[in-house]
């Protein structure tokens, strides 16, 4: 459980013991990746065309930018069979998308990175809020995506059942995109009106997943913790200090609130511990050595910007499933300060790259 003086400043020595145990992640998962006993087609075959071999030369995380900026397009279409680690013959491949609603979705395959990533999580869950072998309920989307088997590992690991709804957030942008909001938010009821089914009849379901705009529906509707939720995990990149406000004070009071920041390609980053009393700042902080969140310069990606100042997301997957190093995300943030939870960088104040500027269209998130 994550503990309230976790939220002080990191030591120097807690910043460099972390640099260095990402550091000798990073050579473990290289390795991995560019030998031809372990590593997949996609990475061989771009090994190949290198001057020099990423095994001998890539000693640390900052060596990572001497490999090419990681292209999305690489993600769409197939054959998926090219990121397959030769490591992982034998075992069954998920694949899990994101994106889509224009367009090829970009996908990624997965064994194993969801329950790891999830237990991980787990880890910093409480006891008291999230009781073990209590039931949840997720109201995210599901089809292709990895949301919805990770969210019912994460039950099945603290020893409960999941419970899911129906829910395809690529019809709510079409929906919006062409200026259809009755349809958008019939649909949203929709999704409202399946968890509310399920609340009213199953009294052991005491955790949530939800979205910030599905929470403000469903609490639209009814009292949650007169229902019995006592803990939600909340994650969307509308998130802001605003609505963690409002949904401490006024949507959920009372109930154990904790917003995260994710994605198919990362996993989960969690929020610097809540302490009541010092604000609702939403700062984010990456499951560390296993992805990597840093906030760079828009135009010139291989520049870390500086402490408290805006810039892009980037994101590097650091696993022997999945290696994916300096992907821009389509997301915009402040670089912030490690903390003894987490002493790393973390990023605050996560929204849509370019929404100040431009019309961006999230749906249900």
């Amino acid at each position: 459980m994550s503990n309230p003086s976790g939220s002080s400043p990191a030591s120097p020595d807690q910043a460099r013991q972390a640099a260095a145990e990402l550091d000798s992640w990073v050579r473990e998962v290289v390795v991995w990746h560019f030998s031809p006993e372990t590593g997949c087609p996609f990475w061989l075959e771009y090994a190949a065309k290198l001057s020099w071999d990423p095994r001998e030369e890539i000693k640390g995380f900052a060596d990572l930018d001497r490999f090419d900026a990681f292209e999305d397009e690489w993600l769409r279409g197939g054959p998926v069979e090219r990121w397959i680690p030769r490591g992982m013959e034998g075992k069954p491949v998920y694949i899990f998308e994101t994106g889509g609603s224009t367009g090829v979705p970009k996908s990624r395959i997965s064994s194993e990175d969801f329950r790891i990533d999830y237990e991980l999580f787990s880890e910093t869950l409480s006891d008291e809020t999230f009781p073990p072998g209590s039931d949840w309920i997720s109201l995210g989307p599901t089809g292709p995506r990895r949301l919805r088997l990770a969210i019912e590992h994460l039950a099945q690991h603290r020893g409960g059942i999941s419970f899911c709804i129906d829910m395809d957030p690529r019809w709510v942008v079409k929906c919006l995109r062409k200026g259809w909001v009755e349809g958008a938010q019939a649909y949203k009821e929709h999704v409202v009106d399946q968890a509310l089914a399920i609340l009213r009849s199953h009294p052991n379901v005491k955790c949530m997943f939800t979205t910030p705009k599905l929470l403000e529906a469903l609490c639209a509707k009814v009292d949650i913790a007169k229902l019995g939720i006592t803990g939600i995990f909340c994650g969307g990149t509308e998130m802001d200090e605003a609505f963690h406000r409002k949904a401490r004070e006024e949507l959920v009071p009372g109930v154990d609130f904790v917003p995260t920041y994710g994605n198919t390609l990362m996993g989960l980053a969690c929020n610097r511990p809540y302490v009541p009393g010092e604000g609702y700042a939403i700062t984010y902080f990456a499951p560390q050595p296993r992805a990597v969140l840093q906030v760079v310069d828009p135009e010139s990606p291989a520049r870390t910007v500086e402490y408290d100042e805006p810039g892009r997301v980037r994101l590097t997957t650091l696993t022997r499933e999945f290696f994916v190093p300096g992907f821009l995300e389509r997301d915009e943030a402040c670089r912030s300060e490690p903390i003894t939870a987490y002493p790393w960088d973390g990023v605050r104040d996560v929204r849509p790259f370019g929404s100040l500027e431009q019309n961006v269209v999230v749906g249900v998130y």
